[in-house]
Order: C-alpha cells, then structure tokens, then sequence
C-alpha cells in the first residue's frame, strides 16, 4: 500500500517536482482496473485486448474489464488477452461510452482506474508509465499518448494478427507496427508542448482531457461523480472540468504511447461532431470556449456562486448588491442569501412594523428569480462550478464585477482573490473574497483538517493568493468616499504576484519567440528595401536636373 498522508504539494499544475521512477527501475503496489468501453468492431478489440496482454506491468496487479455497450452482435473475448479479463454488458437504463465506463468501473476493484478506448492499441508500457504517477500522488490524472493511423479490418493479415500484437508488445517493438511518420497527432500535442507539458497550463490544463486513454485514482473517480451518462458525445470534457474543481493534477505522459486505430469522429466529422457537443458542453462547463460566442444567457452551471448573509439587514442594502449581480455582464450566476427565513411566520402580524419585515420584502423581491435562493445556511460548493464570491451585503458591485474578477483570478492563477472594502457597513465585512473552487478542493485534500486562514494558506501555496483593491469591482456605500473607477486602468504594483520559475522559463520562451518573429520581420523588409532600392539614387539626380 501507498501512503499519501505527506504526499507532494504540487502548485497549480506545476508538477515538475514530482519524480516518477523510469519504467521498469521501479516496485509497482497499487492495483489498476483497465475499463475498455465497446461498441461493435470486435477485430479492433481483439487487437487491444493483444497489447494489454503484453504489458510490463504486473498482471497480479491488473485486471480489465471490457464493457460491452450494446453492440449489434454480442461482443466476445478472444484466446490473446490479460490473464484477469472479464466481458460485461453495459447497465440498463442509458447508453453511450460514459455510462459504459460507469458499469466498468462499478464492477471493478482496481486503486486506480485507467479507462482505455476499444481502438487503442497500446506499447508495453503504456499501463506501467501512468501508473507510476499514482504512486506519488493520489489526486493526478494522468494522460497517455496517442497517434492517429488508417485501420482497414478487411486488410489485416498475418501481421496484424492478434498473437502478432501481443508478440511485438512484449517485446517493446510496438512502435513497428504502424509507420509513425504517416501517422497524425493528436491537436491536445500542441497544447501540450505550448505550455511546458501542461506545467504552465495553470488551472486551464483539463481542457486537453479528452478520454481514449487516462487515468486516476478510484476515490478521485467516484468523488467527481463519475461521468455523465446524458453526454453520449463530448462527456469526456464535462468529467474533465468536474476533475479539475476537485483539485486534479493533469499530467500528460508521452512514455505511455499508443496506436488509435483509425480516424477520430471529430477529424471525420468535426463540423457536425461540434455542432452536436456545443450545447451540451456549453450548459455544463463554464470554461468551454463556444459558451462565450452566443448572446449572454442563464446556464445550468452558472460560473460564479455568490453568497451574501442578509442576516439584520435592510431590502434596500441587499438590493444594492444583488440587483447589479443579476443584471450585469455575467448573468449566469447563482445567489445563495442567507438568513433566518424559517423564522419567517405567515399568521396575523402587523405588516409595516414586523421585525423581520424586511427579510420578508428580501424574499418576495427575488421569488421569481430562479438563480436566487434563500438558505438557512449556505450548502456545500457546487462541484462543477469554478468560483464561489463571498461580497459584503451593501456594497455595489460595478456591471463587470463579476466577470473581471473572474478574468483577475484567470490572468493571475490565483486560487483566491481578496479585495479589502472601504466603507464597509459592518465590521467583519471588510474583504470581498473570489474563491477558486478547484484550488480550495485540492487544498481541503491535501489538509483535511484545515479551516479558516489555515486553509488560505495551504491555498496560497498551491493555488495562489492574489490581493487587489475593491475599487476595481464596486462602488463605494454613500458616504464613504463617492463612486470610485472600474478596472480600466494599467495593472498596479499590488497586481504583479511573484512568477515561479516555471512561469519565467515560459515567458522567456515568448519572448524569445517574439524576437524571432520581430527578427524575421525586419529580414523581411530589409529585402523588400533592396528590391526598391536600385537605381534610387539616379533617378533621384534626374528629377534634381530637371
């Protein structure tokens, strides 16, 4: 067994201070379930099935369950396959690869779940390369590699035989099965080489999960819920973001190689594979970039919860805050106000002079409002929405408010953002605070027992503590001061947090890669120069002479 209770504390996704063992110099003791969801093609199966025979990691430790997700001729396990495989037939009730992964992983028993796509043919050590991180960290998600190749099933022969497979896995010639200059790579490799193997990704790295091949944790699994069995296409995005709010690690591992056989939908068909995703992403994950092209609108998941304690305090000093929230530039937000509504009593009183009259109007202002809700106490953090804000009851938040806060915490990665209030009209009302939900997650994980500014702390040092001025976002209460500025100005010296090195060595990189663009620029028109320049001096006599 693996003892996590002093594991590394890796900052956003910076996991360079992690060091896996090199494959094969190393003592595995975490067991893993290879979750195989499958619909039809049962020949690309049966070549899967022959690479997992072939791994270098420990079969003891290995188990694969193939899930068979209604194919129209029942799926069947060939004689070349891991020694502990089970074929079981997807639940009832839904369809599609998510809910298949789901009755996988349900049925299965592994530490750590890898699920694998039914036309990924993988190298020897493709289980035992994201293992390996596991065995550091129990929140990383770990991608393996992949590249495209043609797949004609009519065409296989004797090389491509199942016993072939197998032979050329164990041995560690799998890169020889396919001509890898002719194959085509995945569009997450650019990513991924852009930002330093996602380690400067920062809280953005789980946009390049898209399924085929990953793993993680059992408990990580089943805390993010699972995947979603309404998603048959683009479910592998929406886990992604629900894994990245529970504070994941996202490591890509190019040492955990594999052959996808065949073309992907979304290289086949990608205008239609969008058009069907982009409403069914978009609804669940705040971060999707199509969500930002359409008119604004009210989401499912909203990207910022907001909650005010409206405990003692006036209709008119809540509607001061909540009013700008609703109708600003991000209006998919969801208001938590809490207060002592039970004690709310709807027998003979006198109207106009109650004492909890205006709780009363609070209530009746926003019941038609579906994203305000009034709570005795605020629930837990919604695990799929990113930022929770906590504002002080009174204070105006400027039309943006939310939105640039939002863009702060993103240009910053930060994992929390404080802003001091002037003029607050109470004590203990002095801090806006934007709370990253991600980073608050893997701070909770790492320090179980932490509250209050300890757990600020553990944030600030794995997420990222940024202050600024509430200025940027409110208007000031009357009488304290006047209406102060938006967040239109130049960033302030309190702006600028401390880079880490890997931050630094990324932006050299783009600077050092815009000098090489301004360089070739000038190349450019120095000899456009040239090519004009001849003969320039004598024509400039000429016209002197006349």
């Amino acid at each position: 067994m693996v003892d996590f209770a002093d594991q590394p504390r890796v900052r956003r996704n910076e996991y360079g201070l992690l060091d896996p063992p090199a494959p094969g110099e190393w003592e595995p003791s975490l067991s893993v379930s290879v979750v195989v969801p499958a619909h039809g093609q049962p020949e690309k199966l049966a070549l899967v099935l022959a690479s997992l025979a072939g791994q270098s990691y420990p079969a003891h430790l290995m188990e694969v369950v193939v899930v068979d997700d209604g194919s129209p001729e029942p799926l069947a396990l060939g004689p070349v396959r891991p020694e502990n495989t089970r074929l079981i037939t997807a639940a009832a009730g839904a369809w599609g690869s998510g809910h298949a992964v789901n009755t996988g992983v349900a049925a299965s028993s592994g530490q750590v779940v890898l699920r694998l796509d039914a036309d990924m043919l993988v190298y020897r050590e493709h289980v035992e390369a994201q293992m390996r991180w596991h065995h550091l960290v129990d929140y990383a998600v770990v991608l393996g590699h992949k590249l495209f190749v043609d797949f004609d099933p009519s065409a296989l022969g004797a090389g491509l035989a199942p016993e072939r497979v197998a032979e050329e896995v164990a041995a560690g010639r799998a890169g020889g099965l396919f001509d890898r200059e002719g194959a085509d790579p995945h569009w997450i490799e650019e990513v991924v080489d852009r930002t330093e193997g996602l380690r400067t990704a920062g809280f953005g790295a789980f946009k390049v999960y898209v399924g085929a091949t990953g793993s993680l944790s059992r408990g990580l699994f089943e805390e993010a819920g699972g995947m979603d069995p309404d998603l048959v296409l683009g479910g592998d995005s929406e886990f992604g973001h629900r894994l990245a709010e529970r504070g994941a690690l996202f490591v890509p591992d190019r040492a955990s190689d594999s052959w996808h056989l065949g073309r992907s939908q979304m290289q086949d068909s990608r205008s239609a594979g969008m058009r069907f995703r982009a409403p069914y992403v978009a609804n669940r994950v705040p971060d999707f970039h199509l969500r930002s092209k359409g008119p604004a609108r009210v989401w499912e998941v909203p990207r910022a919860e907001v909650v005010l304690d409206v405990s003692g305090r006036t209709l008119e000093e809540v509607d001061a805050t909540v009013a700008p929230l609703l109708s600003g530039t991000a209006p998919d937000v969801r208001v938590w106000l809490a207060g002592p509504w039970e004690e709310l009593s709807e027998g003979r009183r006198s109207p106009l002079a109650e004492e909890l009259l205006d709780l009363r109007l609070v209530r009746e202002t926003y019941r038609g409002d579906l994203r305000v809700r009034c709570v005795e106490e605020v629930p837990e953090p919604d695990g799929r929405v990113p930022f929770r804000l906590h504002l002080p009851v009174g204070v105006r938040p400027l039309p943006g408010a939310v939105a640039d806060l939002v863009r702060l915490a993103d240009r910053k990665s930060a994992g929390l953002v404080c802003a001091p209030v002037p003029g607050a009209l109470r004590a203990g009302d002095g801090v806006l605070r934007l709370e990253r939900a991600a980073a608050f997650a893997r701070a909770r994980h790492l320090s179980p027992k932490a509250r209050g500014a300890d757990l600020d702390r553990v944030v600030e040092e794995t997420g990222g503590l940024h202050w600024t001025t509430a200025n940027r976002f409110t208007e000031v209460p009357e009488g304290a001061g006047g209406t102060w500025g938006t967040e239109r100005r130049e960033p302030a010296a309190e702006d600028v947090h401390e880079q880490t090195p890997v931050e630094l060595r990324a932006e050299l990189r783009r600077a050092r890669r815009e000098i090489d663009r301004l360089r070739r620029r000038a190349e450019r028109t120095e000899r456009k120069l040239r090519w004009f320049t001849p003969g320039l001096g004598r024509r400039l006599l000429r016209r002197i002479a006349r």
